[in-house]
């Protein structure tokens, strides 16, 4: 009965998995898809529970009670800004979580193998599960238990640095030890030698010294990475989290968890694809943090940038026809959704065409200005991406740049050795006026300088982007 439950409720979880990755592929269904991942969870919760083996009932409803409640904390204090952190922190404890897991199946198969037949007939659960292994399924166990391990440790100490890139309490440029990728290669080719030691039965020692390899590597590569490259960072290490849980999912012979991780896995190195063909990355080399420097001299900028006030921007909005707003990460640090949102309301009102432009990596998380827009009521059908509008920046009369940087850096095309050369960027130097508001003149996340604020086009809207935008509003006619 047991079992058969199990196995039902594993089923059922599942397809509310798949349901949810599916539905979170548009705005207006993502929300649903929300609620079929929570229903999915807490069914493979209770029916993990109520399982075969299953114990320590007491301790396991204390856990499930404070880690509710740590969730519940983190989500009420955490800003949508911060957004990109919690889900490195959230990636790096799917890693750990995997690295105990490994090391305690091991505990659990040297258990089993010290006891006697009669003795090992009367097992339940987990150690029921190993004691009916052959030798050769003992094997494929310690291999399964090893890549889970070395997955999660990598996931780890990689999502801990990302989320001190992310959060600024590490530098975001690509810093690497002196032998740079000679280091990761040659932990990786040790770890090698490890798991055939550890297959061969060498003990404990090689599981517990491939963990430290893995623990540097997943260091050493993402703190070679620069921050420019950091979306693809936070999708590639979602993914590495889903391929740990998967390889502990073959361990503990959990289908579901196979499902999972490899529905999370897949996904996630899928969309990091996605995401450097959108910044025109190799995705081996981001992996391998192979970009972040300069290949050459920078391009001499000149001119100056010119400021304008709130009137002046305001005349040129009244005037214009069309207008396309750029979003970026200061607007989320400015949580300027909402003014935003009730500009463009206005602009329209008017009788004025606005919509949004979307670079795939604007913000610190794929689909961070989307989240962003959505929560502030901004219609679906105005908010584009890149590629649907880029053409149409040629034929606009103003673009408003709110908190965006690199998306909109002309040295993409202009500057070969810029770090973000060949990066298609939104062209929104080529509209009739554009109008760029930023708190002062430094660079963006990536520390390049942008051409952009010193075309003869372009005006610099100095300013908090709720404060200048809010000004505005009583503006518009």
């Amino acid at each position: 009965m047991e079992y058969g439950f199990t196995t039902a409720a594993y089923v059922v979880a599942a397809v509310l998995f798949i349901q949810s990755l599916g539905g979170l592929s548009g705005q207006e269904s993502a929300k649903r898809a929300v609620w079929y991942g929570i229903v999915g969870m807490g069914l493979a919760v209770l029916a993990t529970l109520y399982g075969p083996g299953a114990g320590n009932w007491f301790l396991s409803l204390v856990m499930i009670a404070a880690g509710g409640a740590i969730g519940w904390v983190v989500a009420q204090r955490v800003q949508m800004t911060e957004m990109p952190q919690l889900v490195a922190a959230m990636h790096s404890l799917v890693g750990l979580a995997a690295v105990f897991i490994g090391f305690n199946a091991h505990i659990e198969l040297s258990r089993v193998l010290a006891m006697d037949d009669a003795t090992r007939h009367s097992l339940e659960g987990f150690a029921a599960i190993l004691a009916h292994k052959t030798h050769v399924e003992q094997v494929i166990l310690r291999v399964e238990v090893f890549l889970g391990v070395f997955i999660g440790a990598v996931t780890f100490t990689g999502s801990v640095i990302a989320f001190g890139k992310l959060a600024g309490k590490v530098d975001g440029k690509a810093t690497k030890l002196p032998g740079g990728h000679l280091l990761n290669a040659s932990a990786a080719i040790l770890s090698i030698i490890l798991l055939f030691l550890y297959v061969g039965g060498a003990g404990i020692w090689t599981l517990l010294l491939m963990t430290l390899l893995a623990f540097f590597i997943g260091y050493h590569l993402i703190m070679g990475i620069g921050g420019a490259d950091m979306p693809v960072v936070v999708s590639m290490l979602n993914s590495y989290s889903g391929w740990a849980a998967a390889a502990i999912g073959f361990s503990l012979s959990n289908d579901l968890l196979i499902v999972v991780g490899a529905l999370v896995g897949s996904s996630g190195a899928i969309l990091s694809y996605i995401m450097c063909k959108a910044m025109n990355r190799s995705f081996v080399s981001v992996i391998l943090g192979g970009f972040g420097g300069t290949t050459g001299p920078a391009m001499e900028i000149s001119g100056e940038q010119i400021a304008i006030d709130a009137e002046g921007v305001a005349n040129a909005l009244n005037e214009a026809d069309s207008v396309i707003i750029v979003p970026g990460y200061g607007m989320a640090v400015a949580q300027a959704q909402g003014a935003v949102s009730e500009l463009t309301r206005k602009l329209r009102a008017a009788g004025k065409e606005v919509r949004f432009a979307i670079h795939p990596v604007a913000g610190r998380l794929p689909g961070h200005m989307n989240v962003l827009l959505a929560e502030a009521k901004v219609p679906y059908d105005i908010v584009l991406e890149m590629d649907e509008i880029n053409e149409d920046f040629p034929n606009t009369d103003v673009v408003i740049v709110i908190g965006s940087n690199d998306i909109v850096n002309p040295a993409a095309q202009e500057d070969p050795n810029s770090p973000i050369a060949g990066m298609p960027v939104l062209e929104v130097w080529k509209a009739k006026q554009v109008f760029v508001s930023k708190r002062g003149q430094g660079t963006g996340y990536s520390g390049i300088e942008n051409p952009l604020f010193f075309k003869e086009n372009t005006r610099m809207f100095y300013g908090d982007a709720k404060k200048s935008v809010n000004e505005l509003l009583p503006m518009i006619k």
